[in-house]
């Protein structure tokens, strides 16, 4: 994880996946994400973070729940949510950073 800030600091939007691999509704997302890959390209990036192994990461941008999913631009978080959301909603809010 000694990249996380340099890939998050992209000028394209970067969706973070905190995540935990006793998570059930974590484990329902990962083929969401896929979709989601799919459907915006290159357009952002789209990475996951183990809460368990990044325990200073979840505690610096507030992650009290997993999964919870953050966007950042320039190295800002411009939008925060917990919980399993679809595809078609995730490329919704990745398309107002593009």
């Amino acid at each position: 994880m000694n990249n996380f800030e340099q890939l998050i600091s992209s000028d394209k939007p970067v969706l973070v996946d905190f995540f935990a691999t006793w998570c059930g509704p974590c484990k329902m997302m990962h083929p969401i994400l896929e979709e989601l890959k799919q459907s915006v390209g290159d357009k952002a990036t789209i990475i996951k973070v183990d809460v368990d192994e990044a325990q200073d990461f979840a505690a610096q941008y507030g992650v009290r729940a997993v999964p919870t999913l953050a966007v950042f631009k320039q190295g800002q978080l411009v939008w925060k949510e917990a919980g399993v959301h679809s595809a078609q909603q995730l490329q919704a809010v990745l398309e107002q950073f593009v």
